[in-house]
């Protein structure tokens, strides 16, 4: 194994993830609010934000599907170093990690069954900026309304049409992150 593999873990593990936990759930319960959440760097094109979600997140039992556009030996190398997630095709994944055209189409991944909902997939996508404005989401979590930038609105109303079935998305760029729960309603 290179540096590059055992490096770009948490300096602090228990504190770093405990942070960096407690920031994704809350992400997850407020759709739409952009947090800062860092603490890891992981191999490139990989924001610091989507390595922290993937430290935090994924183990052994969660296996994962990197996107063409972040797959690559030294992330392979660095993923299962840190976590130990398999790695797996997209209808088998737990987690994916990719920007949004490389992520298409969205129907290839798990969505859960009506006995199973939570056996569906998350999908951490890698953004350019994240910014509220743009689509209005409503649902639980959100006061009266709250917006978010989202690469391809009508993909994502369709997706939350499914609820309770349905993927779940993490938003990243940067050292930042924001959620949208197959729960929120997007009009």
């Amino acid at each position: 194994m290179d540096g590059a593999t055992l490096s770009g873990g948490f300096a602090d593990p228990p504190r770093d993830a405990a942070h960096a936990f407690r920031a994704a759930m809350t992400a997850m319960a407020r759709p739409g609010r952009i947090l800062a959440i860092a603490g890891a760097t992981a191999p490139a094109p990989v924001s610091p934000a989507a390595a922290t979600l993937l430290l935090v997140l994924c183990d052994p039992d969660t296996p994962v599907w990197l996107a063409p556009s972040h797959d690559s030996e030294a992330l392979r190398a660095w993923l299962t170093f840190h976590t130990g997630a398999p790695l797996s095709p997209p209808a088998a994944c737990r987690f994916a990690l990719g920007n949004w055209p490389a992520l298409m189409p969205l129907d290839r991944f798990p969505i859960g069954t009506p006995e199973y909902p939570d056996r569906s997939a998350t999908l951490i996508v890698e953004r350019p900026s994240l910014a509220n404005d743009g689509a209005r989401l409503t649902g639980p979590g959100i006061r009266d309304n709250a917006r978010l930038d989202l690469p391809d609105t009508a993909a994502l109303a369709r997706n939350a049409a499914l609820f309770p079935l349905g993927l779940d998305l993490f938003f990243t760029s940067g050292a930042q992150l924001a959620a949208l729960p197959r729960s929120t309603r997007i009009g």
